[in-house]
């Protein structure tokens, strides 16, 4: 079939006009669209991958534009009408569909074996690819026993490096984890031999629905499994009703037991609730803090705001975003923790009694959107951070080398990373970061790192879902 001269320059014209389109939208999904959606388009916490083979909302343009302009109710995608221009929204949603469109069948990549870092060459062990989903604490209750938390609402049991097919019944309702909630971290009582008490925290909302329109808080409870069957559950904490957020995201939430039995747990900022004001610096809201109560929910009468009137008496600190890491040092018993900020405000921070770590009102980042949150990074009577990271790393767990598998890195606090793909090795000393290095990257978004009772570590991925063992070769 011949083709004219006037079709050709028409089809030539057409291919360079996409093209064009399609530059242009890279750059405008590279200034607004990477905090939700990652850089390579695979999601993060704040938002969902546009890669999946079916987009919830559709994967034609029409459907794509639309939810652009319109966003989606009740979720962290703005309307984007109010700051895009008609001819921007088409030229990111041709973007958009162009990456799409350009991915390769999925493949099972070759497995990366052994990593070389300062001191030791590492090997890792895939221990669990199948079965996970969406893991997001573990905790060691022997030697050959571990408890996983999966963010869908599952208690998950390895045993001896392999996935248990039995689930645990009779959990509580999980709430929000389309709302980047879920269920989240799990920690043992320090005499779970003793008691068999497991602590775990979720997205509750008090009417036990699915819709994103009802009122709700990271709740904290405490249990016990018998035969696989959840049993003699409490609550140890539960925001009153007239404290819950209508379509909040962002809901922490890491569990640690100290040395001296405190259990400290923590509340994100709930996102939507920062139009209302400076919520995480209010002790009278739950939103954006660090807690600090006795295992039994009782509160130490040392905390912070204890006894004063108006106050949630279990805050230890105030003014936190996002806190997804808490770790004790084991030899000064300092508590340092990692929270989670926006684009360019991921920090690790040294927790103090009364602190207050300035979120709203002081950050070395901005929004998704690149628009200002605060022209303050600093502020008196507001901590400052060890270190942060801008570009953000989207900063999640952490924990301190214990144990005699890896002498070199004794005593030094391991940080994970969910958009970077990375487990990091920090040197510090008191309040100072002397020097850090990458000792992972690449095996997926690191949710959860730990120390076994064999001293290797024993880290959760999440795409993929996964449990990983890693050990000097």
């Amino acid at each position: 079939m011949k083709i004219s001269g006037l079709a050709l320059l028409l089809t030539s014209w057409s291919l360079v006009t996409l093209s064009a389109s399609a530059q242009n939208g890279e750059k405008v999904y590279k200034m607004y669209c990477t905090g939700c959606h990652g850089a390579d388009l695979k999601g993060t916490p704040a938002g969902t991958s546009l890669l999946a083979e079916n987009l919830k909302y559709g994967n034609n343009p029409a459907d794509i534009s639309q939810s652009i302009s319109n966003g989606i109710p009740n979720t962290t995608m703005i309307k984007w009408s109010n700051a895009l221009p008609v001819h921007e929204i088409g030229e990111l949603t041709d973007y958009i569909l162009g990456v799409r469109k350009s991915q390769p069948p999925q493949e099972k990549s070759t497995e990366t074996l052994t990593f070389s870092t300062q001191d030791y060459t590492l090997k890792v062990e895939k221990l669990v690819t199948e079965g996970l989903v969406f893991p997001w604490g573990i905790e060691f209750v022997d030697a050959h026993r571990a408890l996983i938390s999966g963010n869908k609402g599952e208690l998950y049991w390895v045993v001896d490096g392999k996935l248990d097919p039995k689930r645990v019944t009779g959990l509580p309702f999980i709430y929000g984890t389309d709302l980047v909630g879920g269920m989240m971290d799990l920690a043992l009582d320090p005499k779970y031999s003793e008691n068999g008490w497991i602590y775990f925290a979720f997205s509750h909302n008090p009417k036990n629905t699915a819709d994103k329109t009802s009122p709700a808080m990271t709740k904290v409870v405490r249990g016990k499994i018998k035969e696989y069957q959840w049993v003699e559950e409490e609550t140890l904490f539960q925001a009153p009703d007239s404290l819950l957020v209508v379509g909040g995201t962002r809901w922490g939430s890491r569990l640690l037991f100290d040395k001296e039995g405190y259990l400290y747990f923590t509340t994100g900022d709930m996102q939507q609730s920062i139009a209302e004001g400076i919520n995480p610096q209010l002790p009278s809201r739950a939103e954006g803090k660090i807690f600090r109560i006795y295992p039994d929910g009782s509160i130490p009468t040392d905390n912070p705001f204890y006894g004063k009137e108006g106050t949630l008496q279990g805050i230890y600190a105030v003014g936190t975003r996002n806190v997804q890491g808490l770790a004790e040092h084991p030899v000064t018993g300092k508590i340092y923790f990692t929270d989670h900020g926006p684009k360019g405000g991921d920090e690790v921070n040294l927790l103090k009694n009364g602190g207050n770590y300035g979120w709203p009102v002081i950050t070395y980042g901005v929004n998704y959107d690149n628009s200002r949150i605060t022209s303050l990074s600093a502020k008196e009577g507001m901590e400052q951070p060890l270190t942060y990271y801008d570009p953000s790393i989207a900063i999640c767990a952490a924990e301190f080398v214990t144990g005699d598998l890896f002498p070199k890195w004794k005593n030094q606090l391991l940080i994970t990373a969910l958009k970077d793909q990375e487990i990091r090795r920090l040197v510090i000393e008191g309040d100072k970061l002397i020097s850090q290095e990458v000792i992972l990257k690449g095996m997926g978004r690191v949710r959860d790192v730990k120390i076994g009772p064999d001293r290797a570590l024993y880290v959760l991925t999440n795409s993929p879902d996964a449990l990983l063992r890693i050990t000097p070769q």
